[in-house]
């Protein structure tokens, strides 16, 4: 008799401890995401912009504003070795496990991670081949240790799925129409998911940011997004069945009218919203989404605005039961953001000289004198002062924008 009981006990551990396992990775179960112990999860947090995608916009530049135009202005001015020495620096300390830590004290619990395709490839990245895998190894291994899920997010994709400075592209969204750009984009996610498989700091994979803005005839190419998302996801699946997929709208990233109905039972759809009034009005279209669907939403950016406006769109969100990640985590001499560090002195020479007309051999020699020179060192010495002013230690938080995403008041 005792034996028989023991067998009906085991035989009611055995799925209890299955489930369990499981249930290792963060899920989603109808319009909410749940913690792997089963916790309703309200994602909260920033994105780590300007590491592992340059903007030109965030280094004080304006028309010089992709990777590869402020890399090709830094060798114009100090040359190959001191330009890589440079990105090295800025690589290795921009983002750092202390800005995690502080981040995950503030009350983040996630950090969306853009970055560009061309760290994982042999492609030319900032001059050169980076193996860009060891930034994202570190932002996995630092998350895990405070707390913190990781959105990898791919913010330039191969051929460009947006056709500006901020995908690093030759100026048009190819990647919606070429045929080699779609199946490189898919195999190298295929690759990261097979990486990260096993792992569950990682929250999932949003699959490219921001596609077809409103100037590239975005009704012309809109039809192409879905079955791009369906392509990529499809051979994530073959080695990952366990991570969720973020899918943005078109038109950067706030058209839904792109989606027919969920294609896989773990997906998160995305959009993003600036500079307009802070009401219901403006969010309601990816509610009702929401509702029809049965599926959780995430608003993947917004920010760039005064205290005031975040906080009541925050709260809105928050209301509104919104998952969300803040554009942008740090930045230099600028207070619309959590994170804010100084700008050198002498910065100014580097920004007239990148923003002016270096169209020619000549120009640039022209230019170069105009500004005094520009003497290799000097521009050296101003350009590992931003690294080192970027570093946390040298950081100051912006208070009243902490105070408006709700973070901790302890700075």
């Amino acid at each position: 008799m005792k034996s028989k009981i023991w067998i009906y006990l085991l035989l009611i551990c055995i799925p209890i401890s299955c489930q369990k396992e499981e249930n290792k990775f963060v899920y989603v179960d109808g319009k909410d995401i749940y913690s792997p112990q089963g916790e309703l999860l309200h994602l909260k947090g920033v994105n780590l912009g300007n590491w592992l995608l340059p903007e030109g916009y965030m280094f004080k530049l304006r028309n010089c504003n992709s990777p590869r135009k402020i890399d090709q202005a830094i060798r114009e001015l100090i040359g190959n070795s001191a330009t890589t020495a440079f990105w090295d620096a800025f690589l290795e300390n921009h983002i750092t496990e202390a800005d995690i830590k502080w981040l995950s004290e503030a009350g983040a619990n996630i950090i969306r991670l853009p970055f560009d395709y061309r760290l994982l490839t042999n492609d030319d990245f900032l001059g050169r081949d980076i193996h860009g895998y060891q930034y994202f190894d570190k932002a996995v291994k630092w998350c895990e240790q405070y707390n913190m899920y990781v959105l990898f997010d791919m913010h330039g994709a191969p051929g460009g799925q947006t056709g500006d400075n901020i995908d690093n592209s030759d100026g048009y969204p190819w990647l919606m129409v070429d045929e080699g750009m779609k199946q490189k984009v898919t195999e190298i996610w295929q690759e990261i998911a097979e990486r990260y498989a096993d792992n569950t700091t990682v929250i999932g994979y949003n699959l490219l940011n921001e596609p077809i803005p409103h100037y590239f005839e975005a009704d012309s190419l809109k039809h192409n997004l879905e079955p791009l998302y369906k392509r990529i996801t499809m051979a994530i699946r073959e080695v990952d069945q366990n991570h969720i997929v973020f899918l943005g709208g078109a038109v950067w990233e706030t058209d839904f009218s792109v989606f027919s109905e969920p294609f896989d039972d773990k997906l998160v759809y995305t959009f993003h919203k600036y500079w307009m009034p802070p009401e219901q009005k403006e969010i309601q279209e990816y509610i009702d989404f929401r509702e029809k669907y049965n599926v959780p939403i995430l608003m993947g950016e917004s920010g760039e605005n005064e205290d005031a406006w975040v906080k009541d769109f925050r709260e809105l969100l928050d209301k509104n039961e919104i998952h969300w990640t803040f554009w942008p985590y740090k930045k230099m001499d600028n207070t619309r953001g959590p994170m804010n560090f100084n700008k050198p002195e002498g910065y100014d020479a580097f920004v007239r000289y990148a923003e002016g007309d270096r169209s020619t051999f000549s120009k640039i020699r022209d230019l170069k004198d105009s500004i005094g020179g520009t003497a290799p060192k000097q521009i050296v010495n101003v350009l590992n002062r931003y690294v080192e002013n970027s570093r946390f230690e040298n950081c100051f938080p912006n208070k009243g924008y902490c105070d408006a995403l709700g973070f901790a008041d302890f700075y």
